[in-house]
């Protein structure tokens, strides 16, 4: 298997974790109530969504032909 393939493999695998990380804080940020706690997720939702975005820049830059 190639490097980009299996870089793409490892990053696919990051996304997966990320995106099941995402599920669960919004599930959690659902059950609570309060504003530090509202606060506080959102902040944790923010940044898994950064984590999220940058991993898919990555991927898409891996799986482009190189020249």
């Amino acid at each position: 298997m190639s490097k980009v393939r299996l870089n793409v493999a490892k990053i696919d695998e990051r996304i997966r974790v990320v995106q099941e990380n995402l599920r669960g804080l919004l599930e959690q940020a659902a059950a609570y109530s309060g504003a530090a706690d509202e606060e506080l997720m959102s902040q944790r939702i923010s940044e898994q969504e950064t984590q999220l975005q940058l991993l898919r820049k990555q991927r898409e830059e891996l799986s482009q032909p190189r020249g």
